[in-house]
Order: C-alpha cells, then sequence, then structure tokens
C-alpha cells in the first residue's frame, strides 16, 4: 500500500465513519492475540484517538507458545500505553461439559468473556481483527459448501457489539503497517495447519487464483460489497412478499398456497418464511411438493410442525405426542366454558338458534357431563339424522381445518357425544312434544 502508516490508518478511518457507528472518543474492548492483526487493530484504533481496552484469551491448547502470546500481547499494550485484561480457559473441559467442537468452544469462550468485560470497562463495542482477506475466505468457504446470497456477502462489519474495523484492508496491507510502524507479531504456528478449511483456501486456494489475477482478493470483495447491496434489495422484496402470503393467528403461522404459487420463485420465498422456525433448506423441496398433496401431510422442525391444509400450510409449535395424547384425554371443567341452566315450562320456551346455544331433554341427557377434545374413532348422530357418523368424515365435509379439529371441543356424556360445541348436537337427546324439563348450554364469552 502507498502512502505509508498514515494512509492505512486513513484508509481504516473512512471504513469506519462508512460502516461502522463510532463516535470519537468511544472506549472499545480489542480483542489483542498477539498476532500481526490484532497488533494492527490496536495501534490504529489508539492512533485513530479511540479510548482503547485490550483483552487476550488463552485457550489451554498450545502450551508455552500460548503463554508467549498472552505474554507478548501484554507487553504489546504496554508499548503502546493501554490497560490489557487477560483470562485463562479450560476450553477441552467446556467443549467436553456442552458437547461441541474444539472451534466452537473457543468461539463461544471468547466472546462471553468479551462481553463481560465490555460492561465491566464500560466499552461501547468489542473490536475484532478480521480483515478483507479474511471476509474473502469466509465467501470462498460458503460457495464451496453451498450458499444464498447472504453467504457470498463476506463477513459483516457490525454484529451487534461486535465491530471489524480493518475489513477495508488485506493483510499485506497490515504487515507493511506494522513494518513501518515498528510493531512486531507472535505466529500461531496452527495457521499454517491445512487440516483446517480455512487455512487451505488461504494457503492454496487463494495463491493459485491470484497467479490468474493478483488482484483477485479486492476483485472478490467487490463482489462481496455488490452482492450485500443486491441483498438489501432481495430482502425488500421477500418481506413484501411475505406480508401478502403470510398472516399470523394466534401463535400460529398460515401460509396461504394460492398466494405462494403466484409468486415467482416459490421456493426460495418458502424457504426464508420457514427459516426461522428451524426447516432445513432440504426440506423445502418435499415441502413445496406438498402443495398438490391431501391435507393432513405433516412435516417437522425440532421446534415446529408444519401441516398443509386446504388453503394452507399452516405452521404451530411442536407438540411432543405424549402431550398431544394428554391434551386429547383430558377434560375440560364445563364450568370454564359453558353456563348450564334448567327451564321447567317447555311449552313456554323459544330454542334459540345461535350456534353459542344447545338445548337437550333433561331426562334423556345421561350423566355425568364432560367436556374434552375429540380422538381418531369419535362418532355420534348429527342433529337431524337417524345413523351415526364419523366425527372426522363430520368435520372433512365441514372443510374444519386441521386447527379447528385439534381445538374442537365435545361435550360428553360417558362415550357419547352430546354436542360439538358451537357447531352442531346430536339427534338423540333433542327436544320433542314429549319433553317435560330442558336443560340449556350457552357458550361463556371470553
Amino acid at each position: 500500500m502507498k502512502g505509508g502508516a498514515a494512509e492505512t490508518e486513513r484508509i481504516v478511518a473512512e471504513y469506519i465513519a462508512k460502516n461502522i457507528p463510532l463516535q470519537a472518543g468511544d472506549k472499545i474492548l480489542v480483542g489483542l492475540s498477539g498476532g500481526a492483526d490484532s497488533v494492527a487493530l490496536t495501534l490504529i484504533l489508539h492512533k485513530l484517538g479511540y479510548s482503547v481496552c485490550a483483552a487476550n484469551c488463552n485457550f489451554s491448547l498450545r502450551g508455552e507458545e500460548a503463554v508467549r502470546d498472552s505474554e507478548f500481547a501484554r507487553s504489546t499494550a504496554e508499548k503502546i500505553g493501554i490497560p490489557f485484561v487477560s483470562v485463562k480457559f479450560d476450553t477441552l473441559g467446556y467443549a467436553s461439559r456442552n458437547k461441541v467442537s474444539i472451534e466452537m468452544a473457543c468461539r463461544e469462550l471468547r466472546y462471553d468473556w468479551f462481553e463481560k468485560e465490555r460492561t465491566a470497562n464500560g466499552c461501547s463495542y468489542i473490536a475484532v481483527a478480521h480483515h478483507r482477506d479474511d471476509s474473502v475466505e469466509t465467501m470462498m468457504i460458503n460457495l464451496i459448501r453451498g450458499t444464498g446470497i447472504s453467504g457470498l456477502t463476506g463477513i459483516a462489519p457490525v454484529n451487534g457489539y461486535v465491530i471489524r474495523p480493518l475489513l477495508g484492508i488485506s493483510r499485506a496491507d497490515i504487515l507493511s503497517y506494522l513494518a513501518i510502524s515498528g510493531f512486531g507479531y507472535v505466529t500461531d504456528s496452527t495457521n499454517a495447519d491445512t487440516v483446517y478449511v480455512r487455512n487451505k483456501i488461504r494457503n492454496r486456494i487463494l495463491p493459485l487464483m491470484q497467479e490468474i489475477n493478483p488482484s483477485v482478493g479486492g476483485a472478490l470483495e467487490r463482489t462481496a460489497e455488490n452482492l450485500r447491496e443486491a441483498e438489501v434489495l432481495y430482502r425488500y422484496a421477500v418481506r413484501h412478499a411475505i406480508s401478502e402470503i403470510v398472516h399470523v393467528e394466534a401463535g400460529n403461522v398460515f401460509i396461504s398456497l394460492e398466494t405462494l404459487k403466484a409468486w415467482p420463485a416459490a421456493r426460495t420465498l418458502l424457504y426464508e418464511i420457514l427459516k426461522p422456525y428451524g426447516f432445513l433448506s432440504s426440506q423445502t423441496d418435499d415441502i413445496l411438493s406438498g402443495i398438490g398433496g391431501a391435507s393432513g401431510l405433516k412435516y417437522y422442525s425440532p421446534t415446529h410442525r408444519l401441516v398443509r391444509d386446504r388453503k394452507y400450510f399452516i405452521v404451530s409449535p411442536v407438540v411432543s405426542s405424549a402431550e398431544q395424547t394428554a391434551e386429547k384425554d383430558k377434560t375440560v371443567p364445563l364450568s370454564e366454558v359453558l353456563h348450564m341452566e334448567y327451564v321447567d315450562t317447555p311449552s313456554e320456551f323459544e330454542i334459540p338458534k345461535s350456534k353459542k346455544t344447545a338445548c337437550f331433554d333433561a331426562a334423556l341427557l345421561p350423566q355425568p357431563l364432560a367436556l374434552r377434545h375429540w380422538r381418531e374413532g369419535d362418532r355420534f348422530v348429527p342433529f337431524g339424522m337417524k345413523g351415526q357418523q364419523k366425527l372426522s368424515d363430520y368435520f372433512n365435509n365441514r372443510k374444519f381445518s386441521v386447527l379447528q379439529k385439534e381445538s374442537a371441543l365435545l361435550l360428553t356424556a360417558g362415550e357419547e357425544i352430546v354436542w360439538i360445541v358451537g357447531e352442531r348436537q346430536s339427534d338423540k337427546y333433542k327436544i320433542t312434544p314429549d319433553t317435560t324439563r330442558i336443560v340449556k348450554f350457552s357458550i361463556k364469552d371470553t
């Protein structure tokens, strides 16, 4: 990079002004490992006038080398003239207890501790030393593994309290800056280990790409920037589409099949709709094929269930099979749902026409009465008919949704269904000219 240390600091300052909401004089906790990137980050932020506190993590994975790095980070902070805090982790124990990889354990331990120190030291942000090459490597990793547009936009400059001020410069720029500034650094021996995917890309793939285009790093970063702008438009279009396709009722998500099919790229839209509920992209094709299938088809994520209804995909929180059985077998106190009263003058009584009420011949109605949800195999004699009908057939004929079936309450006497509450009563207990006493049930207002 031409222009020396001052030019590097200017580029970083411009990147911060454009991408990171830092204010002059903000206090920043900087992750200082002792490597070139973190030393440059710490020094540049200090030179730009920010109040900097350096934080170092020893993950107890590299023996004496890790101790050396921590001591070097401490001496670097002293040389710059800034506060220094450090911590030593039992990373292997943490990974074992939490059943996570070593890489994930390092990440969780580091960022959890950084956040505690940020708060304790009154810092506005946590700065980490990812640079342009790291962003390009992330883009390449995602491309190799398979990704959507967001995976090709590289590393974000801001993620909550975490900021990355060096994304506008390269590793070569950083090494040049340190050489000019007279600051040394330590090297993590694992950086050359090609067992790690990132190191394979850094040490093998990118050098080959640079043979074709020496400026490949800058070219890929410009591509990522273009894609970041495209993603903004993409997210805007997705939000607009979802507002037309989806509505939410009582915690359940209804996805209109007709509207979804009318939109272009229905598969992509369905994936974006379902992603927050834990469904995988690999499930999207199967679910989308269910548009032409029968009602009742079900698909599951770890946290949610999707059911194909007549006009909708319905997404709702998962209820375990044991909970479903318990819910169906559970009786509901009559007094919570229904008001019951007796009429001893049938000749003077006018039967209400509202579905919220049901009247029966009190002498015919067995006791005790109970409320419960429907079960597979339930039958009853609908009012006005003589023969029994499966409740499932009744629901289907009435075009009940899956959720309506599951939430339907039944007034029962033993195994006999007296009333599908709010819907239809049984013919077996109807009022006749011989009725001498009427029992009336009314749904209570909630």
